[in-house]
């Protein structure tokens, strides 16, 4: 997939420390819309018509290595504690505990490992590569 004719998207990793100066920075390059922080909302808006470009797009992440600190197992330690455990159904409760867990040690995957992964999931050799989200990390 060419991304030579795509629309770029820039987020800027020095400008947030957190999750929640994440989705205001992201929610900065969608046109009429606002994104609170949802996981699946994201994937949402990378499938189209949230104010991301028809027909796909860059998203070029600069300071990519800052953003995976900021991201990482502490800011997912808080996440499943404050936003996914209190909400979580009681069939999850436990999987989320587990996870809660693994982040608090430092292992497991993070928050931004989560964003790395859906992004790639709409981009080249994702299961919804047609939405043309063309992933830069710098």
């Amino acid at each position: 997939m060419s991304s030579a004719n795509l629309p770029v998207l820039t987020i800027d990793g020095s400008q947030f420390d957190d999750l929640e100066g994440f989705a205001r920075e992201f929610s900065k390059l969608l046109c009429h819309y606002t994104w609170r922080g949802n996981l699946d909302a994201f994937n949402d808006i990378l499938r189209g018509g949230f104010g991301t470009p028809v027909g796909g797009f860059v998203l070029r992440w600069l300071n990519s290595a800052r953003s995976r600190h900021v991201l990482g197992w502490e800011a997912t330690a808080a996440w499943y504690e404050q936003q996914v455990l209190p909400h979580c159904h009681p069939s999850n409760r436990q999987r989320v505990l587990d996870e809660l867990a693994l982040a608090k040690r430092g292992e497991g995957e993070t928050l931004f490992d989560r964003f790395i992964e859906i992004i790639q999931a709409h981009g080249p050799g994702g299961e919804e590569s047609d939405d043309r989200v063309v992933l830069e990390l710098w």
